[in-house]
This record gives C-alpha cells, structure tokens and sequence, in this order.
C-alpha cells in the first residue's frame, strides 16, 4: 500500500520526499507509520521501474531538495492497481481506506464502480471476528462485554459503509 500511497500522491502534483512522507503518514500513520527506512527505498524502487522521475531543486535555506513526479508510466500503473485490486486490497480495512482514498483517479465510473460492488460483496458476506465451529457469532450471543464492544462496533461501521457504498453506486451508476 505504500507504493499505491505514493503513486496516489505523486498523481496530483509533484512532491519532495517530506512532503510526500507527511500526506502518507496522515493517511495511514495512525495505523503504520512510515519511517524514513522504509519510504526512500520504495521510492527509489519506483524511480527504477520508471515510474517516478526526480528533479533536484535548490532549497531556499536548506540543502537543494529532490522533487518527485509521476511519470505516464506510473499514471498508468496508478489506474491498473485501482482498477484491479488484490483480494487484500478489498477485504483489509486499512488497504482499504487507502485504495478509497485514490479511487477518484480512476477516471471511468463504471471501472470505479466495478471496486465498490467488490467491496459491497465482501461486507455482505456473513463474517465474525469470533465463531461457534463454522457459524460467525453475533454480538448478542457473547457474554463477554469486550469481544460483544468489538462485534457492535464492527457492526455499527459496516453499517455506514454498506450505506454509504449503496448510495455511491447509485450515484455512479446513474453517471454511466
């Protein structure tokens, strides 16, 4: 998801690595920070793939800068990753939120809509984070008020989203 972070980013304008490491980090800090380590390497691996170029820039006060853009290329890897996404990418929350958060760049309705109706299958298929054998339990039939706190909040967001997920659809759908 880093790199689809930085594929996202890089879409709309051109950024240093800072820059860019702060907007990830907003996005999906709370969850997993990016450090240093782990984000200049990746970035490094997408230069080399050829889909972002560097431009160094002086810096007003500080050391010259190096600015990061999206190649066509990586535009076109951008649109393919949202358009088609791993199973992961669909059923993990935080992959998730992070391929939402770029999904506008798709720039057909019916592609976007194709990954919401994948999400809106997966939401609707029964599912527990605690079951009886095979059976997904409900938070009702738990008697352990922090597992019940997990299933009712877990329900309460699937809920808005499931909703949320119908109306978009709808929306797109009447765009097509």
């Amino acid at each position: 998801m880093l790199e689809l972070s930085i594929l996202g980013f890089l879409y709309d304008t051109p950024l240093h690595g800072y820059e860019l490491r702060k907007r990830i980090t907003a996005l999906t800090g709370h969850v997993r920070p990016v450090a240093e380590s782990t984000l200049y390497p990746a970035i490094k691996r997408l230069e080399k793939a050829g889909l972002l170029a560097r431009e160094t820039q002086p810096g007003s006060t500080a050391a010259p800068r190096h600015v990061l853009t999206l190649t066509e290329a990586g535009r076109t890897e951008l649109r393919h990753r949202l358009a088609e996404p791993a199973r992961g990418d669909i059923t993990d929350e935080n992959r998730w939120f992070t391929l939402l958060a770029f999904l506008r760049h798709l720039p057909d309705p019916s592609a976007q809509a194709d990954v919401l109706r994948q999400r809106l299958a997966f939401l609707e298929e029964p599912a527990s984070f605690f079951y009886a054998g095979d059976r997904p339990l409900r938070a009702e039939e738990l008697d352990d008020p922090f597992r019940r706190g997990i299933l009712t909040i877990a329900r309460a967001t699937s809920e808005a989203e499931l909703r949320w997920l119908r109306a978009t659809l709808g929306s797109l759908d009447r765009s097509v």
